[in-house]
């Protein structure tokens, strides 16, 4: 094998900690990359549009390329067996991505890529046919939520703008809502409260009101203000959020 082709030099020098996330970021041929040590060897992603840098039929990712069949086609578009193998490709590949840009606390990029895997998500949903396909995606979507809605928030709070503290709060509590109907969509909302990962969010969200001293967001004030009828405060409310940077 040609020494050009040998990566045993990076495998000695960087070893794989089995406890947590090894990634970073580099310089590669005038390019920034990102490597993910892995038990047998790495992964090397591009930062920017498809993680392995292909461009699926001139698109930026396949999603993309999707979008433009469906815009195009002038029947009902039905997700063929290459085409859902071919999203699966990139579900793994912005997956892996996603775990590095929380890793390296670029968290508004692993929002990026969770929105990608949401879209997709929704696409295959409304264009497959192939109904346990679907829902073998489907149970990873109140994870791909958990993901987005860590990542929001903590870009708040690294952002440092006006009222942060509590509109990271206020993200939080949005993707609690998202996956709360989700639970319930599927007859399973007795499991909610209980799911692990929204008790790491709800303790994350306790983590920040205790950081900045914070009482209820306005968003909670203003759904509790709804909800006992209390609609000139709703009114004020609405005012206050509509005003904060960022609305």
């Amino acid at each position: 094998m040609a020494e050009r082709e040998d990566i045993d030099h990076i495998l000695k020098h960087w070893p794989f900690d089995p406890s947590s996330v090894t990634v970073r970021k580099l310089w590669v041929n005038s390019r920034q990359v990102l490597q993910l040590r892995l038990d047998l060897g790495l992964l090397q992603m591009e930062v920017k549009f498809r993680p392995d840098g292909k461009r699926p039929h001139g698109s930026k990712t396949y999603l993309d390329y999707l979008k433009r069949q469906i815009k195009k086609s002038k029947e009902k578009f039905v997700l063929t067996e290459e085409q859902r193998s071919e999203i699966d490709r990139e579900f793994v590949q912005f997956y892996h991505r996603r775990i590095c840009w929380l890793h390296l606390h670029e968290f508004d990029r692993a929002v990026e890529d969770a929105d990608h895997t949401l879209q997709l998500m929704d696409l295959g949903k409304h264009y497959s046919s192939d109904e346990e396909w679907t829902i073998s995606h489907e149970q990873y979507r109140p994870f791909v939520l958990y993901h987005r809605t860590q990542a929001a928030a903590l870009a708040l709070i690294e952002s440092g703008g006006e009222n942060y503290g509590e509109r990271a709060i206020d993200e939080i509590n949005q993707g609690l809502e998202k996956i709360r109907q989700l639970f319930v969509r599927y007859e399973a909302e007795e499991q909610y409260q209980e799911d692990e990962l929204v008790q790491q969010l709800i303790t994350l969200r306790d983590n920040l009101r205790n950081r900045f001293d914070s009482e209820r967001s306005l968003r909670e004030r203003l759904a509790e203000a709804i909800a006992a009828e209390d609609y000139e405060r709703a009114a004020q409310i609405r005012d206050q959020l509509t005003n904060q940077p960022g609305a």
